[in-house]
């Protein structure tokens, strides 16, 4: 048994439009932290003197350091960026859809 309701939200455009956009976001920012995260784990692989240098002569901080700060300073930014455009653009279409198809289409 398929409820109307639902099958009104399949079919509404914005519906697949909002897929769309879901999507694409999550699977960039997805790219980013795999492209990122293993890029480091091929650094480690390959060129561990690498980072394993100081950043300048003399410094207790190592490019390996900064390196991996950054990476989890991005991967935090990267997972707020999502969580707030969820919680506005995405959200906000989502409920858009299902306003439509409860009220049948009327704005």
């Amino acid at each position: 048994m398929k409820n109307p309701t639902y099958e009104k939200m399949r079919n509404n455009p914005k519906f697949h439009q909002l897929v769309k956009k879901r999507s694409r976001f999550a699977w960039t920012l997805s790219l980013i932290t795999l492209v990122t995260f293993y890029g480091f784990v091929m650094l480690v692989a390959f060129q561990p003197a690498t980072i394993g240098e100081p950043l300048s002569e003399g410094s207790k901080y190592t490019f390996g350091l900064v390196v991996e700060l950054a990476m989890f300073i991005s991967f935090w930014l990267m997972t707020w960026a999502y969580v707030r455009r969820a919680n506005g653009e995405f959200d906000a279409l989502t409920q858009e859809i299902v306003r439509e198809a409860v009220s049948g289409g009327k704005k």
